[in-house]
């Protein structure tokens, strides 16, 4: 393995900056590695070879006209397949898409292209980010590189594997209810979901559009930082984008990583430490407890009692906007066309195309959707979620008037065996149990890696009021400067 793949994003960019090594080089080594190891990780969907060159050479070209370069030039980032990308086949892991080419950058994209990162490719992920494990890809299952027999988490396990396994420094993930904190706490990886309109959806093809938060992924948390400095703030052209700065994460960042905590009031939230999380879990949460409070921080029990209420008002929730956002997909716009000889009804074309292009998960939660937003039992069941969702909010509320973030475990469990949850939905379900909060919520949250249990990673999680993604970056960050980073066995 390259020693350019084993460095941090910031490490590479002080690099190409000083002239020290370049983009291209970088961009080579990256390559190398997917090219050596991707056919048993399975991170990528598609890998942009001359893109990325080409791209590299572009910041080349810059730094040698003397101009200066962002804090990120130069550095490759792999982008999970639920982004829209100009050219490049974005398939959302499902085959009623398959090879579509977007003739447009998504706003993040394009932030990603300004600032002078290297797109590698597009990663896997379940389709329509509808999973916690990456099994539900219509390309074939993702697999972790701490053990290849098992998950890299979901919906965007591509990217989290991808880190893992040295394969890109950097990653974009979408999180709905906890698909980048989720695969980065089973692969020893920083996963961030920023404050929901932190960053921008216009083109993020949409899941569940209240929900749906797209944030960075990384091997540190100082480079999950410069990523969301990079890619977050304000987009007229997505109508719930807060019109507000990015909170200063990087300084937040650099600051935890002082490992001064002195002043900071942590809250344990009961509801997320009790009941189904392993024990080798929670021990190393709890012993990362105490390695918080020995920075200098206050840890406080606190009771947010709605939280065990988030998981049933989620999958009410989410299927119903997925129901609505997915009715474009009819076989006559873009994408997948099945039937189409002439002899058949448009009713009848579209039945056949969703029935061809849309997989199991997909049609499941489609069909959850629409009998819950159906005539007879909207109150009963979105409406009544929506009521859960208000008071979880007020538990958030409540709890952020007590301590500045919220901390729990990131998932129950460590990364368990591919096949070994598909047959039942609810066991599937139950991965995301302490992330969901968050998204029903809106405000930012975190994983950082946090210890070992049977020598698989655990995640913590931290949560912090919405536009305070600062306070999530600097707990992170000193848990990180005593923690370190994880490497997991050699591929």
């Amino acid at each position: 393995m390259s020693d350019l793949t084993r460095m941090t994003a910031t490490e590479l960019a002080g690099l190409v900056a000083s002239g020290e090594t370049s983009a291209v080089e970088v961009t080579q080594a990256h390559l190398g590695r997917i090219a050596a190891v991707d056919d048993r990780v399975h991170a990528f969907l598609h890998v942009d070879t001359e893109g990325a060159l080409a791209a590299a050479r572009a910041v080349d070209e810059r730094r040698a006209a003397g101009e200066e370069l962002g804090p990120l030039a130069g550095v490759p980032i792999a982008v999970k397949d639920v982004l829209t990308t100009k050219g490049v086949p974005t398939t959302v892991g499902s085959k009623i898409l398959e090879g579509w080419r977007p003739p447009y950058d998504s706003t993040i994209v394009q932030r990603l292209r300004d600032a002078g990162t290297v797109m590698l490719g597009k990663t896997n992920m379940d389709e329509f980010a509808m999973g916690s494990s990456t099994e539900y890809s219509a390309y074939g299952p993702t697999h972790n590189p701490w053990d290849l027999d098992r998950i890299p988490g979901g919906s965007g396990g591509g990217s989290a594997a991808a880190l893992a396994a040295y394969e890109a420094p950097l990653a974009i993930g979408s999180d709905t209810g906890g698909s980048i904190r989720q695969p980065g706490a089973v692969t020893g990886t920083v996963g961030a979901k920023p404050t929901y309109g932190g960053t921008s959806r216009y083109g993020l093809v949409a899941f569940s559009s209240s929900l749906d938060t797209p944030g960075p992924c990384a091997r540190t948390v100082l480079d999950a930082a410069l990523l969301h400095q990079v890619i977050g703030g304000h987009d007229p052209r997505d109508s719930t984008s807060i019109p507000a700065p990015v909170p200063d994460v990087v300084a937040a960042a650099k600051l935890g990583a002082t490992g001064d905590l002195t002043g900071v009031k942590l809250g344990i939230v009961t509801e997320l430490t009790g009941e189904g999380a392993e024990p080798g879990v929670m021990a190393a949460f709890r012993e990362s407890v105490d390695t918080l409070a020995k920075l200098g921080a206050e840890i406080v029990e606190v009771s947010c009692p709605h939280f065990r209420y988030a998981l049933p008002a989620y999958y009410l929730i989410a299927p119903s906007e997925c129901s609505s956002n997915l009715a474009r997909f009819d076989g006559v716009r873009f994408g997948l066309r099945v039937g189409d000889d002439g002899n058949r009804s448009l009713e009848e074309v579209m039945s056949l195309t969703r029935e061809a292009g849309f997989g199991a998960e997909v049609k499941r939660r489609i069909m959850i959707g629409t009998y819950a937003l159906s005539s007879g039992y909207y109150d009963a069941y979105y409406g009544q979620a929506q009521k859960v969702r208000t008071l979880i909010t007020r538990d958030f509320t409540a709890a952020f008037e007590r301590v500045d973030a919220l901390i729990s475990p990131t998932t129950p469990f460590v990364a368990f065996p591919i096949g070994a949850r598909t047959s039942d939905p609810y066991q599937m379900y139950l991965a995301d149990l302490f992330t969901i909060p968050t998204n029903l919520y809106g405000g930012p949250g975190i994983s950082v890696p946090c210890g070992l249990s049977d020598g698989l990673p655990v995640g913590l999680q931290v949560m912090a009021p919405t536009m305070a993604d600062d306070r999530m970056y600097r707990v992170a960050a000193a848990l990180e400067s005593v923690v370190g980073t994880f490497t997991p066995p050699a591929l």
